[in-house]
């Protein structure tokens, strides 16, 4: 595995391999890997002969007072699993390669996207992401990129990103990986203490609580966001941001709950933010 850190030495290895008709899968991180991104590395390594997995912490995708200065950071550790993983290229840029002091330019998708969700709680968040990915892809050139269905609001956007601009990748959703009791891996569950880490499979009970209640026949979001609600407030120090019943092509609010559903939570539980989200064909029950 080569280990890359300047735009210069990606676009050589990219341009190399552009002129040798090698395909290329790209997995974009935060880094602090974990078994959810070793799942996506895994299938973008059956996807195409290139693999290039960024660690890269964006430091326009957090807003002040969010967790970016103690975001975990394990460079030696993620190095050691991507390279187990057969990737052939880690990108891993300082911020300052990726924004230079004149950096001028930010990449904003429509509204109804990015302004619902977490996008209503961290403004400016969306537009972070949807920069740094398209400057991730003039770099990469992918012809697949893989994410994670826990993020499910930043695939959406990637999706409708890379559609607008042309870039000629296919923006691939894998199932979020879980623990065995339910709560979806994340980077961010290392800051749970052992009482909050007790309390945090709440989420995804809840979540599947809606589930069930859409698979019987309820049709009326209010009905499932309350049962969702009255699961989540059982567990004493859990805060709830959001809880939301969505189209999940549009993200628009829907009065009779149809076709696929976006069930999906977001909860503060002491200083950790946890979101996950389930989606229910409503029309075949499954």
């Amino acid at each position: 595995m080569k280990t890359v850190t300047t735009i210069k030495e990606i676009r050589t290895v990219v341009e190399r391999w552009r002129r040798n008709r090698k395909t290329i899968a790209f997995v974009p991180t935060l880094g602090a890997l974990h078994e959810g991104h070793l799942a996506l590395i895994r299938a973008a390594r059956q996807a195409g002969d290139r693999l290039v997995v960024s660690i890269f912490v964006n430091p326009k995708q957090f807003g002040p007072g969010e967790d970016f200065e103690r975001y975990p950071r394990e460079p030696k550790r993620d190095a050691r699993l991507a390279a187990a993983e057969k990737v052939d290229v880690l990108f891993s840029p300082g911020a300052e390669e990726m924004y230079p002091p004149d950096f001028d330019t930010a990449v904003v998708v429509q509204k109804q996207l990015t302004q619902t969700l977490c996008g209503a709680s961290r403004p400016g968040h969306f537009e972070g992401v949807a920069t740094v990915v398209a400057k991730l892809f003039n770099l990469v050139r992918p012809q697949r990129a893989f994410f994670g269905q826990k993020d499910y609001q930043q695939f959406l956007v990637v999706k409708r990103l890379a559609a607008d601009l042309n870039t000629g990748c296919e923006i691939v959703m894998l199932p979020t990986v879980r623990e065995a009791d339910g709560l979806a891996k994340s980077s961010r569950n290392a800051y749970l203490t052992p009482e909050e880490r007790a309390s945090a499979p709440a989420v995804y009970q809840a979540l599947k609580l809606a589930e069930g209640m859409l698979q019987v026949g309820e049709r009326n979001p209010k009905e499932v966001i309350e049962a969702v609600r009255k699961r989540l407030r059982a567990e004493p120090k859990m805060e709830v941001e959001y809880i939301a019943t969505k189209h999940a092509g549009t993200l628009e609010d829907l009065n009779i709950l149809a076709g696929t559903v976006l069930v999906a939570v977001a909860v503060k539980l002491g200083a950790t933010r946890l979101i996950d989200n389930v989606l229910v064909d409503v029309s075949t029950g499954s």
